[in-house]
């Protein structure tokens, strides 16, 4: 299938990127003008900041109350941005359509972004955060119940490795992790997934784009051979809390998404993996506004609502 054809028209209309290495405050600084003015975004019960303080410092949050009720499930959300992009106003639409889709309450994190912060400080932050939410569990108003990790792109790449991080501490309170086309092998390696040749240009992300985009993450400490760098690594997937992985059909990362589904599924782990047709990279973040893809919300509520699907039961919109 083709690109859908408004993302196509949005990708036609940007301006070439500048030449030089990249720059980060500058990135960021273009990023935010792109979020919406608070008049205009989807209203909630109520929206507040707040300070995690945990053992990995003290960690902005945004928290998503979708209604009045006392007490709610809790869903942790990590935005994406390659390791260095990104913070809780860009992605601040997307934790709402979670919270008011999921009638979760939801937590968006502001972890500490690459290169000002070496390896782990964001996944440390992550990870606190959710520890914390368990911790404040009764001031947050959770139920006790639904502890959903998600992310977006480098954000999922989080949430997989804060589930399995939690795994491994015996820390058992996480009950989904939700993944939209996570980056999950930041080896990079064009021969070792077809959709990084199939989908290299033309579609937003680049495959030539991955390395320098990610070479901030990588070269504050981070090893794409460390699982917790690039979770599709790690040797025992059992015991991982069942996972919604998304991804999109000419995104260059979508293959490295759907065969940690698969790895994922074959080690006894709950998983639904499904391909939006005519998507890129990006598309929760960028084209969520798109009927198609904002299904992606309601299909996340479904997952945590009802017993995950087994591989190859995912849906294709």
């Amino acid at each position: 299938m083709p690109l859908h054809p408004e993302i196509a028209k949005v990708l036609a209309a940007l301006p070439a990127p500048p030449d030089g290495p990249l720059d980060p405050v500058a990135l960021r600084a273009a990023d935010e003008t792109q979020v919406a003015p608070a008049a205009d975004r989807l209203p909630l019960h109520t929206v507040r900041d707040t300070t995690a303080r945990t053992p990995s410092g003290d960690v902005p949050v945004r928290v998503y109350t979708p209604d009045d009720a006392e007490r709610h499930g809790l869903l942790v959300y990590f935005h994406g941005g390659a390791f260095f992009l990104g913070s809780l106003e860009t992605h601040d639409h997307v934790a709402r359509a979670l919270a008011k889709e999921t009638g979760l309450k939801v937590v968006s994190v502001g972890y500490r972004l690459a290169p000002e912060h070496r390896y782990p400080a964001g996944l440390d932050d992550c990870y606190a955060v959710v520890r914390w939410a368990v911790e404040r569990g009764a001031t947050l108003g959770w139920d006790g119940t639904t502890l959903a990790v998600a992310g977006d792109s480098s954000g999922g790449t989080f949430a997989a490795a804060v589930a399995a991080r939690a795994h491994d501490d015996g820390f058992d309170r996480i009950t989904h992790q939700i993944l939209y086309y996570p980056s999950l092998d930041l080896d990079f390696d064009v021969d070792r997934y077809a959709s990084l040749r199939e989908n290299a240009e033309g579609y937003g992300l680049e495959t030539a784009g991955l390395r320098p985009f990610n070479a901030f993450y990588l070269d504050s400490g981070a090893d794409p051979a460390d699982p917790l760098v690039s979770p599709v690594k790690r040797a025992d997937l059992t015991g991982l809390p069942p996972a919604l992985v998304v991804t999109g059909e000419l995104d260059p990362l979508r293959d490295e998404g759907e065969e940690y589904g698969r790895s994922l599924g074959a080690a006894g782990v709950e998983t639904t993996v499904s391909r939006y047709v005519g998507a890129g990279h990006g598309f929760v973040q960028h084209f969520s506004w798109i009927p198609e893809f904002h299904q992606v919300f309601a299909q996340t509520a479904e997952f945590i609502d009802g017993p995950a699907r087994r591989v190859g039961e995912g849906r294709t919109p």
